[in-house]
């Protein structure tokens, strides 16, 4: 699948790159001179070395290997080769890096490591339609929060999109929003959907429920008295409140190890005032996120246990139980 890596804000411009580890590949994020969007495997095909180690950086216009000085231009082709003139099969311009299909949607960038594989478009679906409003494009990220969760990703994923856990697991946020819980929609065919509407009064969720920043300016009433959450598997969640959006990125470590990133998005002309401070959003929601790392933690030492089958669902547990589905599929064992 394609897998959501980045945000275009971290590469503004022809050069700037991140490194991402995705499926045991670390990968180089980048644009080229044109704009274009590039991922390649951080490999010289010379003798396999590592071209960068930096998890973010700027490359001059060039990837020049540290080991032999190999060294290409922004597009992968090989433009230079030491001490190899007189290999005569060699030639710069014939050479290039390995690449992997990466494309952009919504400020989100993505990379799929599958050869030709069909277009982003085609995973993301009706999301396209459903959250234009939000223009997440435009957004601009305030602060972002790591946490090294001892629990399996999938886990994670079926606790963010399970509406039975908030009465018990989170008081504070149940004091704001509809104590039934998530309002599941119909899942789509590589993403989950849900809602859940905020009490008289509240306008969004933070530590005050009050909004201190302008709605996002394309919403209508509904949507702003309603926060959504979306799963765009395999690894990026979204969080769409009326004044901002919140994301998880998901980047498996181990079978019971996940380490996510928390990022919060708002819009452009927030930064420009001088009152701006995202931590009523922040701390409001670092809160929720440690309750759920403990108790996705809790279930992953309980999956454990040799005493331990999976009991019956819900019919209000209707996108844990498409998740599972999702997943057996993809396995080819559904």
């Amino acid at each position: 699948m394609w897998v959501a890596a980045a945000r275009i804000q971290e590469l503004p411009t022809p050069g700037a790159y991140v490194l991402r580890e995705i499926a045991g590949e670390s990968l180089i994020l980048t644009r080229d001179e044109t704009g274009a969007f590039r991922a390649f495997f951080n490999v010289c095909p010379h003798r396999g070395s590592r071209l960068c180690t930096e998890s973010a950086g700027r490359l001059e216009g060039r990837i020049r290997c540290p080991y032999h000085g190999w060294t290409y231009d922004l597009t992968g082709r090989l433009v230079e080769a030491p001490h190899m003139d007189d290999v005569p099969d060699l030639r710069t311009g014939s050479v290039s890096l390995a690449s992997a299909a990466v494309a952009a949607w919504e400020g989100h960038v993505f990379v799929c490591l599958q050869p030709s594989p069909p277009p982003l478009r085609d995973q993301i679906g009706e999301l396209a339609r459903r959250l234009q409003a939000w223009r997440m494009f435009e957004l601009r990220r305030a602060y972002r929060a790591t946490y090294d969760v001892r629990a399996n990703w999938k886990l994670i994923v079926r606790n963010y999109v399970d509406g039975l856990r908030l009465p018990l697991l989170h008081p504070g946020l149940g004091k704001l929003a509809d104590d039934r819980g998530l309002e599941a929609g119909p899942p789509g065919p590589s993403w989950l959907a849900a809602s859940l509407s905020l009490r008289s009064g509240v306008e969004t969720l933070n530590l005050s429920g009050r909004l201190r920043r302008a709605p996002l300016p394309d919403l209508n009433g509904e949507q702003r008295r309603h926060v959504y959450f979306h799963a765009v598997l395999p690894n990026l969640l979204l969080t769409l409140q009326p004044d901002c959006v919140m994301t998880h990125l998901l980047w498996p470590k181990a079978p019971d190890r996940t380490e996510v990133w928390c990022e919060w998005h708002f819009h452009p002309r927030e930064f420009d005032r001088p009152a701006f401070d995202p931590a009523d959003a922040i701390d409001f929601w670092d809160d929720v996120n440690r309750e759920d790392w403990r108790a996705c933690e809790q279930v992953q030492a309980g999956v454990a246990s040799r005493a331990w089958t999976p009991g019956p669902c819900s019919p209000r547990e209707e996108l844990v139980q498409a998740f599972d589905r999702l997943v057996l599929e993809r396995l080819g064992v559904a």
